[in-house]
């Protein structure tokens, strides 16, 4: 039996849950297939264990757009609480309030380490690396090796899994930039003596400083799961277990047709005069049929593959961090969230604690393919040898796997997703790729519902009023509504490029 909808969004991540919300709050008939056969929202999923609540990774509600952040309200209006926001650095056995307050460091790193780093930065500014093309060497250039090894090194290598010789200089520019050795020094005292004073309201904002975030009380999910059942109250239909594996577009009608199946062999088809689809590149182009030209492009595509390993402690130690990055060489976990600093609704018994230890892989590798008995086990061994929990009051453990975390940018792939994009966008102008892994572009979630937002608008309109393309990490959006857009994506957020 063939099922017919208007727009046909696959994927309810935060990307396809927006456009389904926004389509059917103006009457458009809107179906929306997700693969998962239990929840909405992506990677910004809420899972839960046996009460206890926890998200993939950590997902901040904080954004520069204003139309993000009014439908955030919009979808969720009473369930978002305000956190403080506080993160520290673990490195050689000591713990750096991030960002780093210059005492404590000095303190930690010891005054000859101090003191070589002071003087590697003299060298690296006295005698840098001409137009440097790494990772490695901008950092150097900036900050010193020795700061650079401490700092930057071993963290980022274990979030990309390349050397920080591979990574580009591009990425290292976009991510630092604007951070000057000297102005985190005076910061730095400033906070070691209390003198910081506190951001003023309608001043500019750099996302890694800020010192609150609102947060729904009971984690992501709530966002996600609110705007799939709004969706279905304005008459869409959100269905699970449906992943999309063959879809075909025929000129003469200018109708898409679909071929879901389901976890247990059955299959349905949908037709749609739309689609909008926040499933990962790779997977759409290879589902459509005849296969496009650029098939070989989506198919040369990477991602980078993620898990977290969530530890329920009987403990009564209690810190204040969201998260901790682990900057030290001698564990494998790149980073440490503390689900009660992010809502201590995520926690249903206040004598235990939930830490989410994360580790950044890739699918089929060691880590990946280890069992759960296996993972949970080192993460017990490395949260007891970093110091946060004794390994003995760890009662209950959960891990969960997340694919396709993060798209890759290598060598090649400036190339294989501009020529996926003009040949998807030349022969299927109704076809509309939003989200993350829908566009390959490394987004966080307000940037992600941003690209949904503004197709919603060309599907509206009939025509391609904004190109969704532009919308980025660095993209500030000044106006309430979605008026001056055009003015307001000016830059692209830059990855890794990962080299053969």
């Amino acid at each position: 039996m063939s099922h017919h909808t208007e727009t046909l969004v696959i994927g309810a991540g935060p990307a396809g849950l927006t456009a389904s919300y926004l389509l059917s709050k103006h009457g458009h008939s809107v179906t929306v297939l997700e693969s998962d056969p239990k929840q909405v929202g992506g990677i910004s999923r809420t899972v839960s264990h046996n009460g206890y609540l926890f998200d993939i990774g950590g997902h901040r509600f904080f954004s520069k757009s204003k139309a993000v952040v009014d439908l955030w309200d919009e979808i969720l209006p009473n369930d978002f609480i305000e956190r403080p926001r506080l993160s520290r650095i673990y490195y050689n056995g000591k713990y750096y309030a991030y960002p780093l307050k210059a005492f404590e460091a000095l303190k930690n790193l010891g005054l000859g380490t101090s003191i070589a780093c002071v003087a590697s930065y003299l060298y690296a500014r006295a005698k840098p690396v001409r137009e440097p093309k790494n990772f490695h060497e901008w950092v150097r250039n900036q900050f010193g090796e020795r700061l650079f090894s401490i700092f930057f090194k071993t963290y980022t290598e274990k979030v990309w899994g390349m050397s920080c010789d591979a990574i580009s200089a591009d990425w290292a520019a976009q991510r630092i930039k604007g951070l000057d050795l000297g102005a985190a020094i005076r910061d730095g005292v400033k906070r070691s003596l209390g003198l910081r004073k506190r951001q003023k309201a309608g001043g500019p904002v750099i996302k890694t400083l800020i010192e609150s975030f609102r947060y729904p009380r009971r984690g992501p999910g709530m966002m996600w799961e609110a705007a799939a059942a709004k969706t279905k109250a304005q008459g869409g239909r959100v269905l699970l277990d449906r992943t999309v594996d063959s879809l075909s577009y025929d000129q003469g009608t200018g109708l898409w047709t679909a071929s879901a199946r389901m976890s247990d062999g059955t299959r349905e088809t949908y037709t749609a005069r739309h689609v909008v689809s926040s499933a990962p590149v790779r997977d759409l182009v290879n589902a459509i049929r005849p296969r496009p030209l650029s098939t070989f492009n989506a198919r040369a595509l990477a991602y980078r593959d993620f898990l977290t390993v969530a530890l329920i402690a009987k403990s009564d130690k209690n810190f204040p961090d969201n998260w901790i990055y682990i900057h030290d060489p001698s564990v494998k976990v790149g980073r440490v969230q503390n689900f009660r600093s992010w809502s201590p609704e995520m926690i249903p018994d206040e004598s235990h604690t939930c830490l989410g230890l994360e580790y950044f892989c890739f699918e089929g590798d060691g880590l990946w393919s280890s069992s759960d008995a296996d993972l949970v086990a080192l993460a017990k061994a490395e949260i007891g040898r970093i110091g946060l929990i004794d390994p003995a009051d760890v009662v209950d453990a959960c891990v969960v796997r997340q694919p396709k975390a993060y798209p890759v940018y290598d060598e090649e792939y400036s190339a294989h997703i501009n020529t996926v994009r003009l040949e998807l966008q030349r022969d299927f102008p109704t076809l509309h790729l939003v989200g993350r892994n829908g566009m390959h572009k490394y987004n966080n979630q307000d940037h992600a519902m941003m690209t949904a937002m503004l197709t919603v608008e060309n599907i509206r309109a009939g025509r391609r009023l904004h190109d969704v393309w532009r919308v980025n990490e660095d993209a500030e959006y000044t106006e309430s509504g979605l008026s001056g857009v055009q003015e307001a994506l000016t830059s692209e957020r830059l990855v890794p490029r990962k080299v053969a």
